[in-house]
Order: C-alpha cells, then sequence, then structure tokens
C-alpha cells in the first residue's frame, strides 16, 4: 500500500505543478485580494477537487460519463462559467482609463465559490479521478477507501503548491498591481479563461 501511495503521490504531484486554470485562479485571486484571499480560492479549489474524488470513489462520475446529456450539460455549463471570467476580465481592460479587476478585491467568499465552482463545473477533474485513482489501487484494497486516500494526497500536494504560488504572488503583489502591469495581468487571464473555456467546450 506505501509503495502504491508513493507512486501516486510522484504522478499527480507532476500534474499539480503542471500550469493550469486551477494556478492561473489562484494568481489572480491572490493579486486581487492579497494572499489570505489566494488561500481560500485555493481552498475552494481543493473542495471542488476533494467533491470529484468522492463522486468517483463511489461511482457517481462513471455514471455521468456513461450519461452524455448529463456529461454534456455540466460540460458546457463549465465552459460558459470560463468564458464569462474571461470576458469580464476582458472587459474590465476594454480601454486605456478603465480599471482593472485587480482594483476591486475579489472577497474571501467570492474567492472559495469560484474556485470550487470552477472545479465542479470542469467534468475533466472527474474523469481525472475515474481515470487515474483506480489504476494504482493495490490488488485486494476497497478502491472506495484507498480512492478516497489517493484524493486525500492530491489535495494535500495541491494545497502545498497553491501555498507556493499564493506566497510568491503575494511577495510580488506589489509589481503586479502597477497599473500598465496589472492592465497586462489582466488580459492574459481574461485570454486564459476563454481558451480553457473554449477547450472544455469543445472536448469529448
Amino acid at each position: 500500500m506505501l509503495s502504491a501511495c508513493l507512486a501516486f503521490a510522484l504522478v499527480a504531484a507532476l500534474v499539480t505543478v503542471t500550469p493550469g486554470l486551477d494556478t492561473m485562479l489562484v494568481l489572480r485571486t491572490t493579486v486581487s485580494g492579497g494572499r489570505r484571499v489566494g488561500y481560500l480560492g485555493a481552498v475552494g479549489i481543493s473542495a471542488g477537487c476533494l467533491a470529484w474524488a468522492v463522486a468517483s470513489a463511489a461511482g457517481l462520475t462513471a455514471l455521468l460519463a456513461a450519461s452524455h446529456m448529463a456529461f454534456t450539460a455540466v460540460r458546457i455549463a463549465g465552459a460558459c462559467y470560463l468564458l464569462w471570467l474571461g470576458a469580464q476580465a476582458l472587459w474590465r481592460t476594454r480601454t486605456g482609463n478603465a480599471p482593472a479587476i485587480v482594483d476591486e478585491p475579489i472577497s474571501k467568499g467570492a474567492a472559495f465559490r469560484t474556485g470550487l465552482v470552477t472545479n465542479l463545473l470542469n467534468p475533466k477533474a472527474g474523469v481525472f479521478y475515474m481515470s487515474l485513482l483506480p489504476q494504482f489501487v493495490p490488488h485486494g484494497a476497497s478502491m472506495f477507501w484507498t480512492s478516497l486516500i489517493f484524493a486525500g494526497i492530491h489535495v494535500a500536494e495541491g494545497l502545498l503548491w497553491f501555498a507556493v504560488v499564493v506566497a510568491a504572488a503575494g511577495t510580488a503583489r506589489h509589481l503586479l498591481t502597477r497599473p500598465g502591469v496589472k492592465r497586462r495581468l489582466q488580459q492574459i487571464t481574461g485570454l486564459a479563461f476563454i481558451g480553457f473555456g473554449l477547450r472544455i467546450a469543445t472536448e469529448h
């Protein structure tokens, strides 16, 4: 069991540190609201991952994947949410004197909800757990409880990685909140959200 946990931890760590939507969300949230808000955004993301992991262990993700209509509904809802976030970020930087969204600090509750909803509406998270976790479950071990252990490992690694991102963004916040820099950051963030949304919308 220990060797299985170590093997999964290594693979999950590689997936965790790969730049993606979650890292972008934590970076944006930290720059907007500070370190505490950034940490809450990370907690929201982790809560969403944990929810998908429990659903996968209980077999609910398999049912979702088996139902084309349900899977498509979650996928389209997630894509629309990301497109909305991206469009909102770009709209705030549409003119030279328009305030960037980082001028309006994100509240702690909003940061948590954004991280949570973004992951809950991303069916790729469920597919990740459903396809990856069973490969590391030792023969004869409980699929449900072992999957939850693996999920806990993944969430813990995610929180550690997000702590690094929050610390780095918090340290450089004085630079990232300069008018020219924060406007460019918002444009990059908006385009990234739109890109992730389009990717989710077009994937099957």
